[in-house]
């Protein structure tokens, strides 16, 4: 009977005949009320890994997740297939949020999807208190990692946050973590190894062609991205570590007569999303973008992602090379790198890091602009910090970071950026800064160790993330 009800689910709701490979073990793991912590690639299934037997636990399933675009896709998708899910996140007025914490503690909701930060709002915990709590699901687990580039500082509470919530058991799911980021994500859920089943479904994904050629100068480069971008019999995405070098780019195709559309977070998010819209809809396209493009996307036929410069880490390179091919069907991943591209990420390291003094001369200057802050744009801000060094984008990191730790909320491109939290020394030491510098650099070297090898580079991927190692018959280097 136990069987059944998950297939008449699978068919009924999700209108699947089969489980993917491993769905069916980790759901009955959840089901007989154990932990897991599950690493499936991108597109391999995690979601319905908690989404199913969210409907046959007898409460509420809580899912905290870092960003809001994600959650509502994943809440319209549910809504969709008739499944009781909302979202609560800063993107709703306050008498949407109001409305929401009630139906939430009358019983509305079979999943409700909630950032880690919302635990901090007295209504909320006051509401959810109402609920008898069946699971936890931690999605995009890596951001409890403060060595990563998606850090998210509330993710290490989750502990508290379990508690809180009655100590459910939990699913902690992310696409990609190596040895240390499990052993934090097992830490900070308040477990030891012992008390949680890892589920590794490796991160194959076999269809993808990989390489990466070494160029001698930027025009080479340029024509050899356009070579290929002209064979692509699908859609493309273009990656570029800076604003500027998409700039370039896209100049470089205008002559072309090459048509294209840009993504990057400087962008008005009005035309993000109708960026985004487009090229989810689209057969065929490019796109050229940063790395602000892609979390949360859903689109299972782009044919090609092309890194026109060396990303900043393995970890960052497999997530966006995980976009492409998730129908399953073959999909090409090419990395282009000219050593001058080296120096901009090494830059774009620094940029990310902000020693403390920077900080809190940003935050000062918010604090001293007061009311007058929302009538700058960011281009004024950063000309005040930074003087006449346009290209130093250190507001940007310095932006995240107020945002992630509760100093700030809102934001400049909506002009309802306001001081909320104090500056505090402590959480932004020297030391911190240096030790979060060197693990930074050290993934770069990573990185470039891959664009240099010649040996497989799947296997160099399996063995960054440790993972189980599979025959490879698709990457330059073996075919060669």
């Amino acid at each position: 009977m136990y069987l059944e009800a998950l297939y008449t689910i699978l068919n009924e709701k999700f209108r699947l005949d089969e489980f993917r490979p491993r769905q069916k073990e980790i759901i009955t793991h959840i089901m007989a009320g154990n932990n897991a912590l599950v690493i499936m690639p991108t597109g391999g299934g995690k979601s319905l890994c908690y989404q199913l037997p969210a409907l046959l636990m007898p409460g509420l399933t809580v899912v905290i997740s870092p960003l809001i675009a994600l959650m509502k896709d994943q809440v319209q998708s549910l809504q969709s297939k008739g499944i009781d899910a909302e979202f609560i996140n800063s993107s709703l007025t306050k008498a949407e949020r109001v409305a929401r914490y009630t139906a939430l503690a009358q019983g509305q909701y079979k999943i409700i999807y909630v950032s880690p930060e919302r635990f901090r709002k007295r209504a909320f915990a006051l509401a959810i208190s109402k609920r008898q709590v069946s699971l936890l699901a931690l999605d995009e687990a890596h951001c409890v990692s403060q060595w990563g580039n998606d850090f998210r500082p509330d993710y290490t509470r989750i502990a508290e946050y379990r508690q809180l919530l009655g100590n459910p058991p939990i699913v902690a799911l992310t696409a990609s973590a190596t040895e240390t980021v499990r052993r934090e994500i097992i830490a900070h859920a308040g477990l030891s190894p012992r008390q949680i089943t890892i589920f590794n479904s490796g991160i194959a994904r076999p269809n993808l062609y990989l390489s990466a050629k070494t160029f001698y100068s930027e025009r080479e480069k340029f024509e050899a991205i356009k070579l290929l971008i002209e064979k692509c019999e699908g859609c493309c995405i273009v990656y570029f570590t800076l604003i500027t070098g998409i700039e370039k780019f896209a100049s470089y195709l205008d002559i072309a007569h090459i048509p294209y559309d840009v993504y990057h977070g400087r962008l008005p998010a009005q035309r993000r999303r109708s960026v985004q819209d487009k090229f989810i809809a689209a057969k065929r396209g490019i796109l050229l973008a940063t790395n602000a493009f892609g979390l949360g996307v859903d689109k299972g036929d782009i044919r090609m992602v092309v890194h026109a410069e060396i990303p900043d880490s393995v970890e960052s390179y497999f997530q966006e090379i995980g976009r492409s091919g998730r129908d399953g069907t073959d999909a090409f991943c090419h990395l282009m790198y000219l050593e001058n591209d080296l120096a901009v990420q090494m830059q774009f390291i620094e940029w990310k890091n902000p020693s403390r003094a920077f900080l809190k001369q940003a935050y000062t200057l918010f604090q001293n602009l007061g009311d007058r802050l929302n009538a700058h744009d960011y281009e004024s801000i950063q000309e005040m910090l930074v003087y006449r060094n346009r290209g130093d984008r250190r507001l940007d990191s310095v932006l995240n970071i107020f945002d992630r730790y509760g100093i700030t909320a809102g934001s400049l491109e909506t002009h309802n950026l306001a001081l909320t939290g104090e500056f505090n020394d402590d959480l932004f030491s020297d030391e911190v800064t240096e030790a979060k510098l060197a693990s930074d650099r050290k993934k770069l070297y990573f990185m470039l160790e891959y664009v240099k090898s010649e040996l497989c580079r799947r296997s160099y991927i399996h063995r960054y993330f440790a993972s189980e190692e599979a025959a490879c018959v698709n990457c330059d280097n073996c075919i060669s």
